[in-house]
Parts: C-alpha cells; structure tokens; sequence
C-alpha cells in the first residue's frame, strides 16, 4: 500500500487511484467480482452496472505478475476493453514502482507500451493492446529481430526525468546482499541454498563490473525484461508493441541488447536457441541503423558485440539473485532455486570464451588510450 501510495505522487491528477487491492492468488470465477467492484471504484461511468456488464479473463500469469482482460458492456451497447496487471506479492523488493509509473507516462506519450488508465493498491489498469504475445522461437524471425532492434533504439532514446545512473550492478549488489542472507523453512530449497557458494558469486560480481567498467557502454533508458512475453504483435497491422516496465531504468545498452538474447532461451533455459553471431550481427546492424543496416562498419558491429556479450554475462547474475529472493518472496508455483542454477551456471560455461574476447578487444593498439 505505501508502494501504491507513493507511486501515486508520481502521477498526474487526471490518473483514478484506488486504495483496494485483489488477491493475485484468487481463481479466475473469484476474482470477477473482486475486479468488477475494482473498476466500479475506478471509474465512476460504471458505478451502476452490475456484474453482467463486466467480463473477466486471464491474458497471461508469469512468473511475476497477473494480467486479466476485462471487457465492460455499457449502456448504449459499446464496449470497452482495458487490461488489469495485478503485481506478484513481495515484488517491492526488486522492483521499483515509482520509477515505473514515471516513466510508464513518457513511454507512453513516445508511443510504447499501453496507455496507463488508472493505479490502485496492488496493480495498474491499462489500455488493451488487440495483439498476440510473442514466443521465443519469434525472436529469431530475421522480420520480426530486425523490428524488435529498430523498436529498441527508439526506446533507448526516450528522455525519462530523474537520475541517469545506471542500475545493473546497484541492483546486483542490492539483490547479492538480500540472496546471501536469505533463511528457508522448506527442506529441499534449504539443502539447495546452503550448496550455494555466495563469496565466490560475490568475486564474480566484482570481477566482471571491473572488465564491463572498461568498455565505457553508452547509458540509455533500458527496459531490462525485453523477454518474449514483453512483446507483443498485431499481425494485421505489422505493429510491435513493448510492454511491462517494471524493471525499466537507465542501464548499459549493451545489458538491455544481451538480456533480450538471452531470454532467446525462453524460462527453459534452452541455450542452444542463444543468437549466433550472425543473428546478432543481423539484430546490430538493424540496431545502429535501420534505414542502411548494410552500411554498419565492421568496427561498429563488434564493438556491439563485445559489449553485448559481456553484459549478457551481468544478465545471467542480476536473474539469477533475483530468483532467489522470489524464491523466499513469492507464492507464485515456480521453482525459482532450480533457475537461479539454471543462470549461474549458464553464466560460468560463458564466462572464459566472454572474457577472453573482452580482454582481446580491449587490447587492441587504437582503443588503448581509450580504455585505459
């Protein structure tokens, strides 16, 4: 509720707020009046419809969050259609939730993601957005990455007010100092945290901030969660949508771009499906420059494709922490120990061919002064 509250004063008179909350754990047949009472408090064209007016369906529930559907009948027959996220329990303490309703409002205004309709204790309603969810397998669509790339630049350029620090490594360290200190009751999640080996995750932290230090990344207004469940396609119109800003805050452009690969591998883990360096040659080039993408220079490619990789290594730590704060934190039925291994242990088969290329990388004679 203070996180509702606070992120209220973020917003413009003219968004409802409501004090109520929904229980993220309710069924679909339980939820409806819970949701209806909702978006009878919210909106005051509705106070006087009953329950057959409303309808209510799940869009998608992950591994934080739950988004319904709701589609209101009003009285001249119209309906209106508008999507109600419902934040995971205990997702306060990885994400910020005044950062995201700030910058929900510019995103927006530069034409990305939902429109923001109204807040209340526990979640957001926004505008609905007629497109089907992507899969992991559509991001390796040459069509589709190229337009995931030129949507990306145009969303790194996006000015939102307030501290331009990067994030990636205050939050791994946030999400270090919370993981390490963690107490399980669970038997099998206790046998598995104690196997942990928390100093040697603490050096690799230090280690790779040292060498991503190095490469001087441009900063940029990052999305930090561009998985495939993010994005969204109306095939009719050839649109693209981003969406959820939850974990958005100034980052390396080179982390948001490695994330993205990485979520390649859908909640499987399957790194095999991980972009060659091809596909992320083809995903840079539409990057740097979607009106000539034959006209990147080599130069430029791989020094996106060094910064890319050793980020994609930073990716593999930030998610690994945060599973196991949710799998202190959430109710939600996901075995969030099993992925922080998952991630760790992806990040440390990766960890030498990265390195070695950085360290090539930054060697050469022409960006010593540079680097130094």
């Amino acid at each position: 509720m203070e996180v509702a509250e606070g992120a209220r004063h973020c917003l413009t008179a003219k968004i409802p707020y409501s004090s109520l909350t929904v229980d993220h754990s309710l069924s679909i047949t339980q939820l409806k009046p819970k949701i209806v009472e909702l978006c009878k408090d919210l909106f005051n064209q509705w106070s006087n419809l009953d329950g057959s007016h409303f309808s209510v369906e799940t869009v998608s529930g992950g591994i934080t969050n739950l988004l319904l559907k709701v589609s209101v009948r009003e009285d001249d027959g119209k309906h209106e259609n508008m999507t109600v996220r419902l934040y995971g329990p205990n997702t306060e303490y990885v994400i910020n939730r005044e950062r995201e309703m700030q910058a929900i409002q510019h995103l927006s205004a530069a034409g990305f993601g939902a429109k923001l309709l109204a807040v209340f204790g526990n979640g957001m309603v926004q505008s609905f957005i007629d497109a089907r969810t992507l899969t992991p397998p559509d991001m390796k669509n040459p069509k589709l990455a190229a337009e995931i790339a030129k949507q990306l630049r145009k969303f790194h350029q996006v000015e939102i007010p307030g501290s331009k620090e990067p994030q990636v490594w205050n939050d791994v360290l946030k999400f270090f100092k919370k993981a390490s200190t963690l107490q399980f009751d669970d038997g099998e999640k206790k046998i598995k945290y104690e196997t942990i080996l928390f100093q040697e995750v603490h050096n690799e932290i230090i280690d790779l901030k040292e060498l991503t230090d190095r490469l001087n990344a441009p900063v940029v207004f990052a999305h930090n969660d561009l998985l495939s469940g993010n994005l969204m396609l109306n095939e009719d119109k050839e649109k693209l949508y981003f969406i959820d800003f939850e974990y958005g805050s100034y980052n390396y452009r080179g982390f948001d771009i490695g994330n993205h690969f990485n979520e390649y591998a859908g909640y499987d883990c399957d790194y095999s499906l991980y972009p060659s360096k091809d596909e992320q040659f083809h995903f840079f080039r539409h990057y740097l420059d979607s009106d000539q993408p034959n006209e990147v220079s080599d130069k430029d490619l791989e020094a996106l494709y060094v910064e890319t990789s050793s980020y994609m290594l930073a990716s593999h730590l930030y998610w690994a922490l945060w599973a196991l704060i949710q799998a202190k934190m959430s109710p939600i039925d996901f075995d969030y120990i099993s992925y922080f291994f998952l991630r760790y242990n992806e990040y440390k088969k990766q960890k030498e061919k990265v390195l070695s290329l950085a360290k090539s990388y930054l060697s050469k004679p022409e960006l010593g002064k540079r680097f130094m």
